[in-house]
Formats: C-alpha cells, sequence, structure tokens
C-alpha cells in the first residue's frame, strides 16, 4: 500500500505560502526559498508591465493612465509584502515552538495527504529501527514487520488500512521485537491520516501493562466463562456465606431455572438438605468434596459424581452425570454373577487360581468332579495343597516322576497359550483338561470327563467301519457329496459303473468334475443340472429321482437324499431288465387296449349294420303273420313264431349294444320325470313272466311304503330292472325264489335284487360288469355279457352306483341306488 505525507516542516512552510506577493527583494529572497519565491513572481510581473507601457505608447491616451496605476500598484505589493514577511516570521516561530513542544519525547509521526502518494515520517526513527538505518532509511518504519513481531504487525496494518479507508481511529499498546513498549495512535485531522508511535515509560507504561494484563485475564474469563456455560455439566460457584454467585445453563436446566441468572437470583440449590450439609462439612474439614449422589432432573432420578473444591472466596463446584457409569457398573456385578451362575450349571469343571496360585473360584461340577470338601476349598487354598490333596486320594495319573510332572503342569502360570491334556486316573476315568492363562494373572482350569466320550469314538469307528463295508459290498452304486458339493464318500461299485478310478475320487473332487469323468457315457445337460443342485442347493433341499438312459444301453435309476449334516447322497441302480419287462408289459397292454377298441368299434359298426336287416326280417315276420295275408298252416306259423321270437332277442341285444355305445360316446340323454316304482317294477316283470313260469321261479317283491316317488329315467329304470331281474331268474334253480326289495336311505331309493344261485367267484366279482362278459356256470341260458354292464352304465348316468354281494354257493344279491332328487342326478352325471 502506498502511503503519502507531509511533515510538519512543510506543513508550517505550506502555511506561510499565503505571504508570497510581499516577496521583492533579491537580497532577501537568496536567504529564505520563501523569498525567492515572490522574487520570481515579481520579476514575472514587471516584464508583462513593459510590455503594457510598449503596448500602451502606441494608444493614445493610455498612457498616463497607465502609469498612474503602476505607482498604486507597487505601492500596495510593498505593503503585503511587509506584512506577508512578518506574518512568515510569526508562522515560523511558532512551528518552531510546536516542534519543540511535539518531539520533547522519542516519537516518530506519520502522515498521510489526500493526494499525495508519499507519507511523511517526522521523529526519531531509532526508536523503532537500528540507528544505521533510521538515518539511512527512515521510510522502513512502514514495513511493520521489521520491527514488530508477525501478530502484532498484522493487528498495526490492519488498523493503519482503516485509518487510511474510512478514517477509523485506533490505539494500541505493543511491544517491538526488541522488547519496548508503545503506543500507536491514528487519527484523522484535517484531511490528513496522522500516526504517532511513542514509546512508553513510567506510569504510562505500568498502565499499559496492566491493561495488557487486564484484558488477558478477561480474555481468559470470559472463555472459561463461555466453556463452563457451553459444558453439560452442571458448574457453580459460591461466595463464603454459602450463596450462589454463578451457574452454568446446565445448573439452570437440572435445577428447573429459565436460565442461569434466574437460578442465581433465586439461589436455587442441585443438591438435597442432606448431601448440601455433607458437602459443607467436607469442605470446611478437607477443602475438597468427592461424591457420587442421586439428583433429581426433569422428574428423573439420576446419578452425579460430585466434585467440590474450597477457594479463597468461596467454592466451586461441578456435577458429572454418571447414571450410565453407574448402570454399567451395575450391569457389569449383574454379569459377573451371572458368569459364576453360568459356570455354576456347567457340566465341566471350572477352577480359577490368582496370581498368587490360590483357588478363587470353583464350581460345583469341579467339586463333585473331584469329591472334593466344600470347606477346604472355601478356605481358598493354593494350587499345590489341591494337587497334594488329589494326588493322597489317588486321583490323579500314576507318573514316574510327581515333582517333574507336578512342575510342568506349574508352567501354565508362566504361559501364554491354553494347553490341553487327558489325564488317565487310576479309578478307569479319562480326564480332558485344559490350562487358560488369565490375562490379570493366574490360571483358570477346565476339566471334563471324556470317559463315556472317548468309548463312543472307539464305537463310532467301528461303526464307519460297519459302514465302509457295507457300502462297499452294495450292489448298488452310492456316492456322498458334502455341503461344499465334494465326493467325500463312494463304493467300488460306484466306481465300476461309471468307469472312474478310484485315486481320483480320493481327492475328493467336485460333483462338477465327476460330472465332466461321467460325460462320455451319459450327456443329458438337463439331468446334470438337477443333481449339481441337488447337491450343491442351501435353500431347496429336496429328493430328486432320475432315471437315466446311457449311451450303452444302460437304464439307471438315480435318487438324491439330502442328509442331516448337509451333505447329499447320490445313489445309481440298474435297472436295465427291469425297464425291458415293463417295456414288453407296456407294450402288450397297449395292443390289448388298441385289440380291445377296435373290438368295441367293430360291434358297434356291425349292431348299426345288422339292425336295419333285422327290422326288415321282423316286418315281413309279421307281416306273414298276419292273417290278412292269407293263411298258413301249422308248421308255417310255427316258423314264423320262431323268427319273430329270435328277431325279437336279437333287436334287445342289439338295443343294449348301442345303448352302450350311446353312453359309452356320452350322446345318451336322459328323459327325466317322476317313476311310479310299483309301475316300472309291474313294467319289468312283465318280460319274464314266461321264464318265471317255465321254471317254476317266484317273485317276491317288496316295496317301503315311505320310499313314494323319484325323479328319473322311467325306459331306463324299467330297462335296469329287466336286466337285474332276468339275470336273477337265468342263475336260479327250479322252484326258487327271487327277491326285489325297494327301500329308502337319505336322498336315495334302494333296488335290491336277490337269487338262490351258485355265486360269484371273488377273483370274478370285478369283471361282471364288463361288455360281453358271460359266466355261464349255473345259468340255464347264455347271453352276450351285456346286462350287467347296461345296468352300471344306466344307474350311474342317473348318478347312482352298483354293488354286487355275493357267497358262492349261497347266491348273489345286486344292488342299485338311484339319487331322489334331480339335481343330485345331474351333478352326479355331469
Amino acid at each position: 500500500m502506498r502511503r503519502t505525507c507531509l511533515s510538519c516542516t512543510s506543513l508550517v512552510r505550506g502555511l506561510a505560502g499565503a505571504g508570497l506577493l510581499a516577496a521583492s527583494s533579491p537580497a532577501w529572497a537568496a536567504d529564505d526559498p520563501l523569498a525567492t519565491l515572490t522574487s520570481r513572481f515579481m520579476f514575472d510581473f514587471n516584464r508583462h508591465e513593459l510590455v503594457t507601457l510598449a503596448m500602451a505608447a502606441s494608444v493614445l491616451g493610455f498612457s498616463v493612465v497607465s502609469a498612474i496605476l503602476l505607482m498604486r500598484t507597487r505601492q500596495r505589493a510593498a505593503a503585503q509584502e511587509a506584512q506577508l514577511r512578518a506574518d512568515v516570521q510569526t508562522l515560523q516561530a511558532e512551528s518552531d515552538r510546536f516542534r519543540a513542544l511535539l518531539f520533547a519525547e522519542p516519537q516518530v509521526l506519520i502522515s498521510w495527504s489526500a493526494g499525495d502518494d508519499r507519507p511523511q515520517i517526522s521523529g526519531d526513527t531509532a526508536l523503532l529501527l537500528p540507528q544505521e538505518v533510521a538515518n539511512a532509511q527512515p521510510q522502513r518504519v512502514l514495513a511493520f514487520g521489521t520491527w514488530l513481531p508477525p501478530e502484532p504487525a498484522l493487528q498495526m496494518d490492519h488498523a493503519v488500512d482503516a485509518l487510511l479507508d474510512k478514517g477509523e481511529a485506533f490505539l494500541l499498546h505493543l511491544t517491538t521485537s526488541t522488547g519496548r513498549s508503545i503506543e500507536a495512535m491514528g487519527r484523522a485531522i484535517g484531511g490528513q491520516a496522522i500516526l504517532r508511535i511513542r514509546e512508553l515509560s513510567g506510569i504510562r507504561r505500568e498502565l499499559a501493562d496492566m491493561s495488557r494484563r487486564f484484558k488477558s485475564l478477561q480474555d481468559e474469563s470470559e472463555m472459561l466463562r463461555g466453556f463452563a456455560n457451553a459444558a453439560p455439566w452442571p458448574i457453580w460457584t459460591r461466595r463464603a456465606s454459602g450463596e450462589l454467585s454463578f451457574a452454568n445453563a446446565a445448573y439452570a436446566r437440572a435445577t428447573d431455572a429459565s436460565s442461569a441468572a434466574d437460578a442465581v437470583n433465586r439461589n436455587l440449590e442441585l443438591l438435597d438438605s442432606n448431601d448440601r450439609g455433607n458437602l459443607a462439612r467436607a469442605l470446611n474439614d478437607n477443602a475438597q468434596f468427592a461424591a457420587r449422589l442421586p439428583i433429581v432432573v426433569s422428574g428423573e432420578r439420576r446419578y452425579f459424581d460430585v466434585r467440590a473444591l474450597r477457594l479463597s472466596g468461596g467454592s466451586a463446584g461441578i456435577a458429572v452425570d454418571a447414571s450410565e457409569a453407574a448402570a454399567l457398573g451395575a450391569a457389569l456385578v449383574r454379569m459377573a454373577e451371572a458368569h459364576r451362575r453360568t459356570l455354576d450349571q456347567l457340566s465341566s469343571g471350572v477352577a480359577v487360581f490368582d496370581a498368587q496360585r490360590r483357588l478363587a473360584f470353583y464350581n460345583d461340577s469341579y467339586r463333585r468332579l473331584w469329591d472334593l470338601d466344600r470347606a477346604f476349598l472355601d478356605s481358598n487354598p493354593d494350587d499345590s495343597s489341591v494337587i497334594d490333596r488329589l494326588r493322597a486320594a489317588r486321583k490323579l495319573p500314576e507318573e514316574r516322576d510327581f515333582r517333574e510332572w507336578k512342575k510342568k503342569l506349574h508352567e501354565a502360570y508362566r504361559a501364554v497359550e491354553p494347553e490341553k491334556a487327558i489325564w488317565y486316573l487310576p479309578d478307569g476315568r479319562a480326564i480332558s483338561i485344559v490350562t487358560t492363562p488369565n490375562q490379570e494373572g493366574g490360571v483358570t482350569y477346565l476339566f471334563d470327563d471324556v470317559t463315556e466320550s472317548l468309548e463312543l469314538q472307539r464305537r463310532y469307528g467301528g461303526l464307519i467301519d460297519v459302514q465302509r463295508e457295507t457300502l462297499d459290498n452294495l450292489t448298488e452304486a452310492v456316492a456322498v457329496f458334502g455341503s461344499n458339493g465334494c465326493a467325500q464318500l463312494f463304493n467300488p461299485a460306484f466306481t465300476r459303473m461309471w468307469n472312474l478310478s478310484p485315486e481320483a475320487l480320493n481327492n475328493r473332487p467336485h460333483i462338477e468334475t465327476v460330472e465332466e469323468w461321467c460325460r462320455p457315457l451319459f450327456d443329458d445337460a438337463v439331468s446334470w443340472q438337477a443333481l449339481r443342485s441337488a447337491i450343491t442347493g442351501i435353500d431347496d433341499r429336496k429328493h430328486v429321482l432320475l432315471k437315466l438312459e446311457r449311451k450303452d444301453g444302460t437304464v439307471l435309476s438315480c435318487k438324491t437324499m439330502p442328509l442331516p449334516d448337509g451333505a447329499t447322497m447320490l445313489t445309481f441302480l440298474d435297472i436295465s431288465d427291469t425297464e425291458n419287462v415293463e417295456r414288453a408289459l407296456r407294450e402288450r397292454n397297449e395292443a390289448l387296449e388298441t385289440a380291445d377298441r377296435i373290438k368295441v368299434d367293430f360291434v358297434h359298426h356291425v349292431s348299426y349294420e345288422l339292425r336295419s336287416p333285422l327290422t326288415t326280417i321282423i316286418g315281413f315276420a309279421h307281416l306273414l303273420g298276419d292273417p290278412s295275408t292269407g293263411p298258413l298252416n301249422d308248421k308255417q306259423s310255427e316258423y314264423i313264431a320262431y323268427i319273430t321270437s329270435s328277431t325279437n332277442a336279437l333287436m334287445a341285444i342289439i338295443n343294449n349294444i348301442l345303448d352302450l355305445a350311446s353312453i359309452d360316446a356320452g350322446a345318451m340323454t336322459l328323459n327325466l320325470g317322476p317313476i311310479d316304482i310299483g309301475r316300472a317294477i309291474d313294467a319289468a316283470a312283465e318280460g319274464i313272466q314266461d321264464r318265471l313260469a317255465r321254471d317254476q321261479i317266484t317273485l317276491d317283491v317288496e316295496i317301503d311304503p315311505a320310499v313314494g316317488e323319484f325323479v328319473g329315467d322311467e325306459r331306463r329304470v324299467v330297462q335296469v330292472l329287466y336286466n337285474l331281474l332276468a339275470n336273477a331268474v337265468g342263475f336260479s334253480p327250479n322252484q326258487a325264489t327271487v327277491t326285489l326289495v325297494v327301500h329308502k336311505i337319505g336322498a336315495k331309493v334302494v333296488f335290491t335284487v336277490t337269487d338262490a344261485g351258485p355265486g360269484i367267484a371273488p377273483e370274478l366279482k370285478d369283471k361282471v360288469f364288463d361288455w360281453f362278459e358271460s359266466h355261464s356256470q349255473g345259468s340255464r341260458h347264455r347271453g352276450p355279457g351285456l346286462g350287467l354292464a347296461l345296468v352300471r352304465s344306466f344307474v350311474e348316468l342317473h348318478g347312482g352306483k352298483v354293488q354286487v354281494d355275493s357267497v358262492v354257493g349261497r347266491g348273489t344279491s345286486v344292488i342299485c341306488e338311484f339319487p331322489i332328487e334331480p339335481s343330485a342326478q345331474r351333478n352326479a352325471a355331469e
């Protein structure tokens, strides 16, 4: 920054410039620069006067006037010059007097004038700079960093900038790099910026030092007060009389005060009366107080660590919230107790010896394991005493050199890592011991009776050997893969089946590697993917059953079995022979189904083809038997009767076949309506009257009066009853009784037809309802085997069902159930 200034001398001479016109004597001008300037001005004035006179000479009438004016001007100039000389002398004297007064004490003045780029520096610059520098380069004073430490120099620089830019005054007390105390004062006076720097001495120096100390103490006090107010802990000070003199915001919050000032004004107490009394007594006796006390804050009881000190003018205190620490301490105690209770519940014996090798803790399992007296253990015996007592009771291993064994055992007190060992006791027990060094010193002994465990290990090893022999002798190929997908176990059948090397499988290859080895025989990506997923899957572990047809023609049944330990067992069974037999049976079954379908289709076709010529024969037989066509002899009438009887029987068979065909094709529909059961039975019985009379068979009909009517196709119900009765009459012996019983069970009407025939063998019961199944044994006539098939079809079409109850030698009962409600019939039919 450029600074411009004028010295006090220049200021005085500037003021004397007002008397320039009074300087006319050249001799005086030679002695005084101000006179020189005046003389030069007068010289310039005379030159202009000559020019004027010359011009006046050429103009008539003006010469006289000019001469008079010139004389008067000279007189006035002489009078003004004399007055100016007197004023300059006066001002010079005052300037010298002010200068003497101003620099009576060592100081430096720096002034900046408006519009002047260079500041003027006056005074004793040696006060701030070395003598040689001050004489040669006084402007170095403006480089504040050359004679001030960095921080005061920066402060000075900012103050001068504010003075020059905004006219802001300042007063600074600083210490130079040489240790001098100075005062820097800046002011804006008369359009100039003045900076005065002077050394402080005597009372002024003491006052400056006191001001600095006061400012430092004030800053420190404000900082401490700000810290106290910002601290989250209640902080307070009290006078010697006990009244509250200071409280921070946390104290105000703890005492429910509106502010810290409110807490001080109302003298609110943080502690209760008893705690305050204890605190006051402690301060009077020991000059300090420390305790953990309960304090109610915002309606919540909390614990605080209260610290108080006695001071010269009273006391000061602080309360730190220790609720969390107290809770943690209580939790630690509870945890230790829980740890002890847990150790007491362990089946393992635990004994903890401290750094002095004395028993610090033991659990009940330890006492029971070694059968030691509780009083002895509670006396905190040392480690050697416990070992000696156990040895006396022959409960330690019998060692040849007991001292060396005991010494090695006690090396655990100097060890870093835990040590494990097994003691085989004289009583046959095996005890596992783990010695663990404690961080705070001492050793923890952990004892476990592993007698049964070792026995189980021996048994387990035997079971593993048996398992290995069993697997090796299985004809089924078995491989076990772990949860990581690597092979763990396999038998020779597995290696032979897939042509694998046992040595390669012993390296525990992954399932993907085994898959690559097996692909030459079976290369189905989908099947291998399913096996990989079953073996390596984590969440969805389920059984997978596959049938693999290898390239060599072998058919394998593959199955995966998830095991409890996360492994998966993979088994392969050669089912080539079974598959060949099954294939042959399947092909035979398909051939039989095809033949049966061809048979049914042939019967359907033949039935339709026979119906037309049969209708013609029946028509001509009726026409020949009609008397209107002409008389016939007895022989012809007999033949016509045979033709009519045979064609009627054949027509009935064909109608039955067509009905079955319609039902089988789903084209049969029922003409539903109310059915009179008695009338339907009479219509059905009328068709077998000739057989009943011929074979002397009695038809016994029993109808439950509660049955009434039911809804169905009467024509088809009559067909059902006719076929049942005809079948029963056909298998009944002469002079037998056929029974037809009708009763109601719930929402069903049940028809039961019973004969006294030879019965049906158990192996034939399931075939009596098949087409063309006619068992003529015990029957007086052969039929096409369609009656019972038609019965079942019509009953099921109504939504009912048919059952056969037969005992060989005791007759047969056919039971037909029809639903009463039409809706039930339709739903069942659908």
